[in-house]
């Protein structure tokens, strides 16, 4: 790993954290285009390439006594928990905000601190798994690490907007500081810790299980006024790259 070239995504993801919100053309209702499309490119991503990679490492962790004595499908089960946390979280925070609007009757609650740091803790850990996925890219084909840094960087865009609509400035603040440090932090663990291949297998099925909830919680609720055929064509288009590899 002496080229290091994953160095130059880790750059591109964290300048997204900073200036992505910035684009102000991305921003409103109803939901930008290029969002919606970025949404299609994210999931297209996970369900044709991601996947089919972790079917291949399933192998890997079926070598473990453990996984054998219950299931057969770990790396699966780990896309779920991924799903899971990360509507746990969405929910956790509209519930907080929507009670401390009865509370204040403001029409623009602000998110409580401790559900924010909840919050932003948890993509923290997030980013910090997608800089180390960045890092262990290195030791594949170059069109590998480019093709999964730009699905990352597409759906970092969409969290950075839907992180600034449930907390404003505090993510301004705060928020993509703490965000940008954990995903060059993740990376920069690869360099100190060379994680087994089953654990790396698992992280990336949790990331998968991710990257489809926090597309979709944007594109499915009926105020947003999503682009179904932008979502749509984002995915039809990245699939037929990705098929075409």
């Amino acid at each position: 790993m002496e080229s290091y070239v994953s160095v130059w995504p880790v750059l591109a993801l964290a300048f997204i954290h900073f200036f992505g919100t910035r684009l102000r053309f991305l921003a409103g209702v109803p939901r930008s285009i290029w969002l919606s499309g970025a949404g299609g490119v994210s999931v297209a991503y996970v369900f044709l390439h991601l996947f089919p990679e972790l079917g291949e490492g399933q192998e890997h962790v079926e070598k473990l006594n453990w996984a054998e004595q219950f299931l057969s499908h770990h790396v699966y089960l780990m896309a779920l928990v991924g799903l899971s946390v990360f509507y746990g979280l969405e929910r956790s925070v509209v519930s907080a905000k929507r009670e401390q609007a009865h509370k204040t009757r403001d029409e623009e609650p602000k998110t409580p601190a401790g559900v924010f740091w909840l919050h932003i803790s948890s993509f923290s850990i997030y980013n910090a798994l997608i800089g180390y996925i960045l890092f262990q890219r290195e030791e594949g084909p170059t069109h590998e690490l480019l093709l999964f840094s730009i699905a990352m960087a597409l759906h970092f865009l969409i969290n950075d907007f839907a992180l600034k609509e449930h907390h404003q400035e505090h993510y301004k603040k705060y928020g993509r500081w703490v965000l940008v440090l954990a995903l060059v932090a993740g990376w920069a663990t690869g360099f100190i810790v060379e994680m087994p291949k089953t654990v790396i297998v698992l992280v990336m099925a949790f990331v998968g299980g991710g990257v489809i909830l926090n597309v979709l919680k944007e594109e499915l609720p009926e105020e947003r006024e999503s682009r179904y055929w932008a979502f749509a064509l984002g995915a039809f288009l990245y699939a037929i790259l990705l098929l075409s590899l």
